[in-house]
């Protein structure tokens, strides 16, 4: 059983902080433009006294040893006191980590966030014993004990953690996977320490003529820049430094693969990534699935880029011009009250409750910390628990038009968490990363739908309708490239094959051609580009990105042109009742067909050919 505790990089929306000159305190910041905490805890004083009680009373679990096979009112009473602990270490983490976030430079709130983290540790080493010993419980009494009222609130939980039973090793063969864990987790800090700390990239001036630190952050913002000397230069020296240590990073993807491998086969898996899908009850037949989608439509992909050659009126194509925007940013200014109501209008298909919810948390509730000030973490994210607000972290710019959609990006997240919250019990309400991304990229596409409707201005649809062709580009097409890179690593290691730096360059190259299709000229380079994607070094996760879009865009779909919204807030209210495939059936999106990928594919052709035309 597992901690309720969730950091909010589960729901990281990736973003650059935008730098300001004279940066706000916090203490300088209305309070109005902050988010309340005190649903949560009224000040730091009743934090301090629910970590006093939490560290006094969590050992008691231990008494419970050795109980829980003779009854189910002995199981049910551990599921008590274990949940409670859940509560309290969710509330406790959620508290702590926004204050952080908020202002990371506070000594106080960094003190309160490293004692809890220590405190979780303990709670984690006291409870370890707790799934082991379930699973030795005897099949035909643990049926027995399912179906006892007692156990109800636990039930499925309980049968979750019982599908783990055959993937369960004796006690003397986990311990020493525990204690191997570190070191077949290495190539994680290696990766991290090789690439954010010991590389380093040199400077390209920009074209403002202005002498800009080439970082893993700045190389995605360069490669956005109108010149195309300065897209090459970004490129050349990015590559250049990652060149310069290829064979020590392919070492680090090497025993990332083979850790996974030995795992997998360890636990009595078929494969590494069948141990992957495992605990969401994904069927390797949707990932293939996707994969076979997307490669059928590869030629509307390579119609985009050609499409990009003619607007660019450039003699050939080649990676780095494929992230310059087709469509100038629109020159708007749009406050955060605004911006609020534009979000609000675009989510009325979905009814008085969802929007009026939603709009007294944006607006009386104090849900979202909306601007930037000294010290507060960049990006975006919405971090929801049982007990407390979904809060949403912001730094909004009025004259950043993608951040209107940010908003409505975690604001998807939040509502999801609402609604699940409603309708399940603690123990059930967590939905899985597999079904998060559906909400919130699902509020993105009833906003794209409600903007275009609302402008016939040809440069704001232009924009929008790249923005959209763009995201679909980067999370679909790009992400199902990644996946079929995973796929292929860990088959090569399973069949007994060498790898090598050569081995992944070859593997990568063969996708690159395929994917960017014989219009777009591969520069040697990009080859390497296997080997500085963080996701590599933690596999079979972004297929979840583009299943995950598929199944918006169906869900968004269904609610626009039927009117109906029953089997939405289904999805939304299903938290993890149910598995992701289970609830997505339910809500109308059938992830083992490849309709809701075709789906998602055909609104890009769609999309393409609206680009085209109003680019001509």
């Amino acid at each position: 059983m597992s901690l309720g505790y969730r950091s909010p990089a589960a729901f990281l929306n990736s973003g650059e902080g935008n730098g300001a000159a004279a940066l706000k305190t916090r203490a300088e910041v209305s309070p109005a433009d902050t988010w309340d905490l005190t649903p949560i805890f009224p000040d730091n004083d009743g934090w301090e006294a629910e970590f006093s009680d939490l560290a006094n009373r969590y050992s008691g679990i231990t008494a419970l040893r050795g109980t829980l096979g003779r009854s189910a009112a002995d199981l049910a009473a551990a599921m008590a006191f274990e949940t409670s602990l859940d509560r309290s270490t969710e509330r406790l983490g959620q508290y702590a980590s926004l204050r952080v976030s908020e202002d990371s430079s506070h000594a106080a709130a960094l003190d309160r966030e490293g004692r809890f983290s220590s405190l979780c540790a303990k709670i984690s080493e006291a409870c370890s014993w707790v799934a082991p010993e379930i699973q030795q419980i005897p099949d035909e009494t643990f049926e027995t004990f399912l179906h006892d009222p007692a156990l109800a609130d636990w039930k499925v939980s309980l049968q979750r953690l019982r599908r783990l039973k055959p993937h369960i090793l004796g006690n003397a063969e986990e311990r020493l996977l525990s204690l191997a864990m570190p070191s077949l987790g290495g190539h994680h800090e290696t990766f991290s320490q090789l690439t954010n700390v010991d590389m380093t990239f040199g400077k390209v001036t920009d074209d403002r003529g202005r002498e800009v630190e080439l970082t893993q952050s700045s190389f995605s913002s360069l490669l956005q820049r109108p010149d195309r000397g300065v897209r090459k230069t970004a490129f050349d020296k990015f590559y250049a430094e990652f060149d310069a240590h290829k064979f020590t990073l392919a070492s680090a993807l090497s025993n990332s693969v083979k850790a996974d491998v030995f795992l997998a086969r360890a636990r009595n898996y078929p494969s590494a990534r069948e141990a992957s899908l495992f605990p969401d009850n994904v069927p390797v037949s949707v990932y293939d699935n996707l994969i076979s989608a997307v490669r059928s439509r590869l030629p509307v992909l390579h119609g985009y880029y050609a499409l990009r050659q003619r607007v660019f009126n450039l003699p050939d194509l080649h990676a780095y011009d494929t992230y310059a925007p087709m469509v100038a940013a629109v020159q708007t200014e749009v406050g955060f009250d605004e911006a609020t109501e534009m979000v609000l209008r675009s989510l009325a298909p979905l009814g008085e409750e969802y929007v009026s919810v939603l709009g007294r948390g944006l607006r009386e509730e104090r849900w979202c910390d909306r601007y930037e000030n000294k010290g507060k973490r960049s990006g975006a994210f919405s971090y929801g628990t049982y007990q407390a607000p979904p809060y949403i972290l912001m730094n909004y710019k009025k004259d950043v038009f993608s951040d209107i959609y940010t908003l409505a990006h975690e604001a998807g997240h939040s509502m999801h968490t609402w609604y699940s919250r409603r309708a399940q019990s603690f123990q059930n309400y967590h939905y899985p990363i597999f079904l998060a991304e559906a909400a919130s990229t699902f509020n993105e596409i009833l906003l794209t739908e409600h903007l275009l409707a609302s402008t016939q201005d040809r440069a704001m649809r232009a924009y929008l309708i790249n923005r959209q062709v763009d995201d679909l580009r980067g999370t679909l097409f790009r992400q199902t490239m990644f996946a079929e890179f995973e796929k292929l690593t860990h088959e090569a290691e399973e069949s007994g094959a060498a790898l090598t730096l050569e081995s992944f360059r070859t593997m990568y190259r063969g996708l690159l051609d395929a994917y960017f299709g014989p219009g777009v000229t591969i520069d040697p380079e990009l080859e390497l580009e296997c080997l500085r994607i963080p996701h590599f070094y933690s596999a079979f996760y972004v297929y979840k990105y583009a299943t995950g879009i598929s199944a918006a865009i169906t869900l968004a779909d269904g609610v626009l042109k039927s009117g109906r919204t029953d089997r939405y807030f289904g999805f939304l209210s299903s938290g993890g009742s149910k598995f992701p495939i289970e609830t997505l059936t339910e809500a109308g999106v059938d992830m083992n067909s490849p309709a809701p990928v075709n789906a998602a594919l055909d609104l890009f052709g769609r999309r393409v050919a609206e680009l085209e035309e109003l680019l001509s």
